[in-house]
């Protein structure tokens, strides 16, 4: 009996053991940086890897793909290990490695879904070595007493440890908005506007200049109807609107325009008001104190200058205001939810300010899988999803709307004055409403426009959207946290109206 279980036991017992150790290579040699490049082709994996701070580390060790890309042996390991290779198989015969967009892959969004934090806790079990800043302490220790907050992950401030960003910062960007350039005009006064007509504004003791174009007045139907593609429910119901003459900036502010801001009210300070320009009408403007410097890079790595400025809070852009109507001795603000829609349809009834159907430009369904979207007209006008590179474009590369003003759909969402509510248009009174300013308090505000990261069924001139302003800090480690920048928003900018009094002429 016992020679019979022998005789059964050591061969399978022989068998197994060359098995695990036959496992044990086939998942060393499928772990090594060499076997992950055979599928990862895209240049820019490669490149940016060895410029990182994980391809020299201070202790000798380079930090490989298995390293961050899976979890530690023993932490669902073998189950990440077998489902990524799958995943990555398929990927490899059925798309294109090298045609992928780096630019949206190493967005913070897809990078947290294909690192661990406990790989990066692995390595990282001293979160207060003896050599990190008071900064670096305070973000660990927020990051410690939160640690469970599912959004809350190692790579929000490290993003680039892994792989090299040109330009990024995880600290606070002290040197933001220093960037020297070669001497220009600068500007001793600003615009001169006698006549109701576009013009150009200069902002004085800078080198800044932006259009801004001349709204005449009119009436309008505002909402959408309930037959209207992609539209939802706080989109009505639609109500006639009339509005008075304003002055819009052709494009969003740019960063030149808000650098120039900062440049002059920065501070290094952190400011403990955080009601922001209502709580401060009528008060005195002459010492506006701006913002703080920015805790990373808020223009993303994707450049600055006649870009759209974004990552600021909507405090941050109501100060802007104020500060431009004190330099320029105009009367800047945030448009009006209706000033906005207004300007947008510039005239038209229809869902966009250009001709087209939004269930051709963003088919859903079986239509998407059996043709593709009709994207011919939409290019022309407007930056989102469908032709943007995952990041936000200068204006020339759109035409503009019939008032002239560029960007009003797509490239960034903007802001608006009213605060949001889903029944907003239900509140205002039966019959023309003139000159709406939208509900007396809330909690968010209106955002409008839609942005880069939407599809064409969110850039229709009624959508609307609102601010997130706690998620929009929720991985912000600062204590308190800012009121100047928003950690977790890159899509959202503002452009300013100037008032126009047509009995005076006085903006």
């Amino acid at each position: 009996m016992m020679k019979k279980f022998l005789l059964w036991f050591t061969p399978g017992l022989i068998l197994g053991i060359l098995i695990i150790l036959g496992g044990g290579k086939v998942i060393e040699k499928t772990s090594t940086n060499e076997y992950c490049m055979s599928c990862h082709i895209h240049p820019e994996a490669d490149n940016s890897w060895k410029r990182s701070v994980h391809y020299e580390t201070k202790s000798g060790f380079r930090v490989g793909c298995a390293e961050c890309h899976l979890p530690p042996k023993g932490d669902g390991y073998l189950w990440a290990k077998a489902t990524t290779g799958l995943r990555d198989l398929w990927a490899y015969w059925t798309k294109d490695s090298a045609s992928f967009d780096w630019n949206e892959k190493g967005r913070l969004e897809n990078a947290r879904i294909h690192t661990y934090e406990s790989s990066c806790i692995k390595c990282h079990e001293n979160l207060f070595p003896a050599e990190l800043s008071k900064e670096g302490e305070d973000a660990h220790l927020y990051y410690k007493q939160t640690k469970k907050t599912p959004d809350l992950h190692c790579i929000n401030c490290h993003l680039n440890a892994g792989h090299y960003i040109e330009g990024y910062t995880h600290g606070s960007n002290k040197t933001f908005g220093t960037i020297s350039s070669a001497p220009k005009e600068i500007f001793t006064e600003s615009a001169k506007v006698n006549e109701f007509e576009s013009f150009t504004e200069l902002i004085t003791n800078s080198s800044v200049s932006f259009n801004m174009v001349a709204i005449p007045g009119g009436k309008f139907r505002m909402g959408s109807s309930p037959n209207e593609p992609f539209r939802r429910e706080d989109e009505g119901p639609v109500r006639e609107v009339e509005i008075s003459p304003f002055f819009m900036a052709e494009v969003e502010v740019t960063w030149d325009e808000y650098l120039a801001f900062y440049a002059q009210t920065s501070a290094e300070g952190r400011s403990t008001d955080t009601e922001g320009i209502r709580s401060k009408k009528g008060a005195e403007t002459d010492a506006i104190s701006g913002a703080t410097p920015p805790y990373g890079q808020p223009d993303q790595g994707w450049g600055m200058g006649q870009r759209p400025a974004i990552s600021f809070t909507y405090h941050a852009a109501e100060t802007y205001c104020r500060w431009l109507s004190q330099v320029t001795g105009k009367t800047y603000r945030l448009p009006t939810e209706a000033e906005w829609e207004y300007a947008c349809r510039a005239g038209t009834e229809t869902p966009y300010f250009f001709p087209g159907d939004p269930n051709k430009f963003e088919k859903t369904g079986l239509k998407a899988k059996l043709s593709k979207n009709d994207t011919t007209v939409i290019n022309s006008y407007i930056i989102y999803k469908g032709n943007s590179p995952s990041k936000t474009q200068t204006s020339e590369r759109v035409r503009p709307n019939p008032f002239g003003l560029k960007n009003m759909l797509g490239n960034v969402a903007e802001f608006c004055s009213d605060w949001y509510q889903s029944d907003a248009y239900s509140q205002y009174p039966d019959g023309i409403i003139t000159d709406p300013s939208g509900p007396e308090t809330g909690e968010e505000h209106v955002i409008r426009g839609g942005s880069f990261l939407d599809m064409a069924g969110r850039l229709r001139s009624a959508a609307r959207g609102y601010t997130r302003t706690d998620e929009w800090l929720k991985t912000d480690p600062q204590i308190p946290k800012s009121i100047w920048w928003y950690s977790d928003c890159f899509h959202v900018g503002f452009r300013v109206v100037c008032e126009f009094d047509e009995k005076t002429g006085n903006r």
